[in-house]
């Protein structure tokens, strides 16, 4: 049986499928999203609040350069295995260079039901690799398409994203304050975590079903590039880890960050910025195929291919 959480998510994708009329309202999915990016957050800071002197800022500094070069072993694919034309190719090769916050949550959890060891910096993995990866991205195609980069007004979009104000923000805090300040909230914010993961996957099933609906045929290079890159992209994932020699729980969350797409950052950022690009096509790729794939078959898989090298 699969864990509960992604249960969620094969309900809500059954149901966007047989087109129900299930689906969890607009404001509940913003509330949802924002207590599952501060739960997320706060988590890591906990984890930190004690071994702030062992943080290994050397590897962070490594895992976020390896996110920023993704993006450009993925450009040349799209442009020539899957015919993109530029600006769609830079746009689906930033967000997967980028990460999915909701797959970091099914992995964290995964490794926490299991008691895998974890690095307490583990949570600062989605941080340094939700950006880097982007905003790379966007000034090479600008200056390939001989448009004048505006650094300030890129980063600035990059930084005041929700998703990072959350996730920053929730860590900060949950270093700052530690168990004993966050003790008010704790019970019904972090123990509270699995239902949100759970509701907030149902309502991605959903989605899932109505990006897919119906299966755009024609784009079907796009869709096998998105159900395998994932796999790729996983052992690179894991090599880095084997590299940086991390324990087992921070190996699979690092390779299941490696191995996803960003459909929530990434899109806010990047259609703002090249505006010429379809957005739709990332989407497809990043929520309508790669998430699923590696919420459903994926973790599991990654995870016995960790345990090979532990």
């Amino acid at each position: 049986m699969p864990d509960i959480v992604i249960a969620f998510f094969a309900l809500g994708l059954l149901a966007g499928l047989f087109k129900s009329d299930l689906k969890v309202p607009a404001a509940i999915y913003e509330t949802l999203t924002i207590l599952l990016m501060l739960a997320l957050g706060i988590k890591g800071g906990l984890a930190l609040h004690s071994h702030t002197g062992s943080v290994r800022v050397a590897d962070l500094a490594v895992i976020a350069l390896f996110g920023a070069t993704i993006p450009f072993l993925l450009y040349p694919v799209l442009r020539h295995v899957v015919r993109l034309g530029a600006a769609d190719s830079a746009s689906v090769a930033a967000h997967f260079g980028s990460v999915s916050a909701a797959t970091f949550a099914v992995a964290l959890a995964f490794a926490d039901t299991r008691a895998l060891p974890l690095l307490p910096e583990t949570s600062l993995y989605l941080v340094v690799l939700e950006l880097p990866a982007v905003v790379a991205m966007l000034f090479f195609y600008r200056r390939r398409a001989a448009h004048s980069p505006t650094s300030g007004s890129l980063w600035h979009e990059a930084l005041t994203n929700r998703g990072v104000m959350l996730l920053a923000g929730g860590i900060l805090l949950g270093w700052l304050y530690g168990p004993q300040g966050l003790a008010p909230i704790e019970p019904a914010l972090i123990g509270g975590f699995q239902t949100f993961l759970a509701l907030f996957l149902l309502e991605m099933g959903i989605c899932t079903a109505n990006v897919c609906r119906p299966l755009p045929l024609g784009h079907w290079r796009l869709l096998v590039f998105a159900a395998l890159t994932p796999f790729a992209l996983a052992w690179c994932g894991i090599g880095l880890a084997l590299l940086l020699d991390l324990p087992t729980g921070s190996a699979l969350v690092l390779t299941a960050l490696c191995a996803s797409a960003s459909y929530i950052a990434a899109p806010a950022i990047v259609r703002k910025a090249m505006p010429e690009a379809n957005a739709g096509l990332a989407m497809l790729a990043a929520l309508g195929v790669t998430f699923p794939v590696n919420v459903l078959i994926g973790i599991p898989i990654y995870f016995d291919w960790v345990m090979l090298f532990h």
